[in-house]
């Protein structure tokens, strides 16, 4: 599968750099072209899988619009999807499902999407899950599914998706490498191992190539995306001691999602702070998961959430010790040269301090680093928008790169202030 969508993803690319001339390519030229990648690329193809990928290209370029479906699209990250794709000039949204809401209009679960804005149409009438994979017509128009549905629920109707559609989940269910430590932290059994096996977690500043070429991409956790986005890179240079890793993060109440749970309602959190999931949340064995990775070896986190009264971002503080015979102007280079290609990773200028309202809305990650008074230590700092970067936008970021459009697609906003 991988080597059959590689010259297809390649070439793709190039083509939507220049729509125009699309029309131009015959079937001919198309043949010449994916031996001359493959060739490149060193695989050997036989006719009928070079007719294959032939066909997929010839049907792509018919149409530059990718058919979308949404599962799970009634909680806040649906509805940023929603919002983002919307705005997509290459995806139409085919299907939105959404269990408790089956039947209604998205503009009734979600009233911004009442009024004509102008972008892309949606679908008049929400469906449940069910209903799409019993229809195969339907199920089989989408090129990708975007699934929101709960940790434990996506595994199941993950499976029975054909492997022609492309999947970015947000769910937990992909992310961690090891059934055993899913099993632990999530409390119950793996029900779909091989795919597990075959998901690419979808950090794209870190796993960009194999992102391009995956079927199944595990969106990152919120907490996750930020610490990997600081650390990993000083980890990979051994600039900072990974035994000694400190993670203070604080984030808005839509992290909880909308289900009603009494810790998330207004008198609860109003006016108030508290950490939660003391020494225990889930998102600790994502993260050291992937420093670890950037690491060679195990590496074992102090990791601490806490609950901010206000709707949406993540800003964590970060506390580090340096290796010997490095300062902190080997760890700003490092974070420079590593991001300075990157659109949605930026390094402060000295001395200013990540805010989250620096990235409301966005698909934004903003770095910095302090020297701290204590000798040998040094303060990282790194806020994004829970919902956007830590979830849906990162999502859109994920399908750009599988469908080999611009990263930045639908995903230039400017934050929103006040």
């Amino acid at each position: 599968m991988h080597t059959i969508d590689l010259g297809f993803i390649s070439l793709y690319h190039t083509l939507q750099c220049n729509a125009k001339e699309t029309k131009l390519f015959t079937v001919s030229y198309w043949s010449k072209r994916c031996r001359e990648v493959n060739s490149r690329a060193g695989f050997c193809r036989s006719r009928p899988v070079e007719r294959n990928i032939r066909n997929k290209f010839i049907a792509s370029v018919a149409s530059t619009t990718v058919q979308v479906g949404i599962l799970g699209a009634s909680g806040y990250t649906g509805a940023e999807l929603l919002r983002i794709l919307s705005k997509h000039p290459h995806v139409q949204v085919k299907v939105v499902t959404a269990e408790r809401s089956a039947g209604k209009s998205y503009g009734e679960v979600f009233g911004q999407f009442q009024y004509k804005n102008g972008h892309n149409s949606l679908p008049e009438t929400l469906i449940d899950v069910s209903s799409l994979l019993e229809n195969s017509k339907l199920l089989n128009s989408l090129q990708v599914i975007f699934c929101c549905l709960p940790h434990g629920t996506s595994q199941a109707y993950i499976s029975q998706i054909p492997s022609s559609i492309r999947i970015v989940d947000l769910s937990a269910d992909f992310r961690l490498q090891e059934p055993t430590s899913y099993q632990k932290w999530y409390g119950k059994e793996h029900k779909a191992v091989d795919l597990q096996k075959e998901a690419v977690y979808g950090l794209v500043e870190v796993n960009r190539a194999s992102i391009r070429n995956a079927r199944l991409v595990a969106n990152p956790g919120c907490y996750p995306t930020a610490a990997q986005l600081a650390l990993i890179p000083l980890l990979k240079h051994r600039l900072i001691d990974p035994n000694d890793i400190v993670i203070d993060a604080k984030s808005g109440v839509s992290g909880a999602g909308r289900a009603l749970r009494e810790t998330s309602l207004f008198c609860e959190v109003h006016e108030g702070i508290h950490a939660y999931g003391v020494g225990s949340h889930r998102h600790i064995p994502e993260i050291e998961q992937g420093l670890s990775e950037a690491c060679g070896h195990s590496v074992v986190v102090n990791f601490t959430p806490h609950l901010i009264p206000m709707s949406r971002g993540i800003l964590e503080s970060i506390y580090v010790k340096l290796s010997s015979g490095v300062g902190i102007t080997e760890v700003r280079k490092c974070l420079e040269e590593t991001y300075a290609n990157e659109h949605f990773v930026t390094l402060l200028s000295e001395g200013i301090v990540p805010q989250t309202r620096f990235v409301k809305g966005t698909n934004h990650c903003l770095l910095n680093v302090f020297q701290d008074r204590i000798s040998n230590r040094i303060i990282l700092f790194s806020a994004i928008d829970n919902l956007v970067k830590g979830a849906s936008g990162q999502a859109v970021q994920n399908m750009n790169l599988l469908c080999g459009f611009p990263e930045e697609t639908a995903l230039q906003d400017v934050a929103l202030f006040p």
